[in-house]
């Protein structure tokens, strides 16, 4: 029987039960229906007792078709684990940061995604390690060098760097009589640096959610609708997530993507997508739209991802 760790938000862990917009509340389904002792903690329950890694956590169990776990905290060696998925959501700030370094004294289990990966890996700024599947983009808190872009640009996105969900992200045109109050509230004054990009008008269409698994591109895929007052993604609900075509050629173009994250330890990821034009790589939490998907390509997604996790060679790596 294969044991394994959920590290989860804090959010999803007060919500458990009967949460299907979530992709751990799949996953940790069906690494049940296949038999694995699965365990839940969040990053606030991970410690150190000398050089040995503790998780607090607590017993994951199915009852019919819902999840539930059980109301008594247990202390567990994270070595005993077979597996851990690492998937607490942004912000990563400091005490983010600080729970992915409770895992460097972690050797034995594989950890999805890892986390020293995750921690240099800023989900807006380095995507641009991949700058040719993307818009013009600059990573500054200059208001002078903001001004210069958007004066070439005429209609750019603002975004600060570690938050997730479209939080704070913001439009901004040539001429807006805002311009030095938006760029002012991203940068914090100028002391704190974000990701600014050509708009991409498209985006009121919606961005495709392409998913990595390993080496692989997914061949399924969503769009994710803009809300009525936004430009951009910021409502998880049926009216606002559809099916998208992903075409042999899309999944071809984006393979490349998938196989150098792999390499840096990011086995599961989310390449949010405006046409051939990658916005974001999600690499934390990444969400796989599992119930939609199910329902949109008549699939089990979770079956496909928890088969892969659990295959012998991967947890040889």
């Amino acid at each position: 029987m294969k044991k394994i760790l959920f590290v989860i938000d804090k959010l999803e862990l007060k919500y458990f039960e009967f949460n299907k917009l979530v992709t751990n509340f799949w996953l940790i389904k069906e690494f049940l229906n296949n038999k694995c002792d699965v365990w839940i903690t969040i990053n606030p329950n991970l410690h150190l007792r000398d050089d040995v890694a503790y998780a607090t956590c607590f017993e994951s169990y199915t009852d019919g078709s819902n999840i539930f776990y059980k109301n008594i905290e247990q202390e567990i060696v994270i070595d005993s684990f077979d597996i851990v998925m690492f998937r607490p959501d942004p912000p990563v700030d400091i005490d983010y940061i600080n729970a992915t370094y409770i895992f460097d004294f972690v050797t034995k289990p594989q950890i999805i995604n890892s986390p020293k990966a995750i921690r240099n890996f800023n989900e807006k700024l380095h995507s641009l390690y991949f700058s040719e599947y993307m818009t013009p983009s600059i990573v500054t808190s200059s208001m002078k060098e903001i001004e210069k872009f958007l004066s070439v640009h005429k209609q750019i996105v603002l975004k600060p760097l570690n938050q997730c969900f479209g939080s704070g992200v913001m439009f901004l045109y040539e001429g807006d009589p805002n311009t030095h109050t938006i760029i002012n509230t991203v940068t914090n004054n100028e002391k704190t640096i974000a990701m600014v990009q050509k708009y991409i008008p498209e985006v009121t269409k919606g961005d495709i959610r392409v998913l990595t698994l390993g080496d692989k591109i997914l061949p399924y895929c969503i769009k994710k609708l803009p809300g009525k007052d936004d430009f951009k993604f910021n409502t998880h609900n049926d009216n606002f997530v559809v099916k998208s075509e992903f075409t042999e050629s899309d999944l071809q173009f984006f393979t490349p993507i998938a196989k150098r994250l792999n390499d840096m330890g990011i086995v599961m990821a989310g390449l949010d997508v405006i046409g051939k034009n990658i916005i974001e790589i999600n690499v934390t939490s990444p969400c796989y739209f599992i119930k939609e998907i199910n329902s949109a390509y008549n699939i089990h997604l979770e079956k496909e991802i928890t088969n892969y996790l659990l295959t012998p060679n991967l947890l040889s790596l």
